[in-house]
């Protein structure tokens, strides 16, 4: 399982979804939406992004337990 935090400097969202993670026992990828055209292209205005095996699982104001619930599902 491949887990993915599409993030960007400064953005306390990302901060929150990165602790969020952490707390699940999770330590994801990190991207930098800025850093990439292809993915500032598809995701510039949602971050932060979590991305289980290529897929979105959650994004924006992330909640913790919704967040819990994704990673868990098979």
């Amino acid at each position: 399982m491949e887990i993915v935090l599409v993030t960007r400097e400064g953005c306390h969202l990302c901060d929150q979804a990165l602790a969020a993670l952490r707390s699940l026992g999770v330590e994801p990828e990190l991207r930098d939406v800025d850093a990439d055209a292809q993915l500032h292209d598809v995701y510039d205005w949602r971050v932060p992004v979590v991305l289980l095996d290529g897929r979105v699982v959650a994004e924006g104001r992330i909640d913790g337990k919704s967040l819990a619930a994704a990673i868990q599902r098979p």
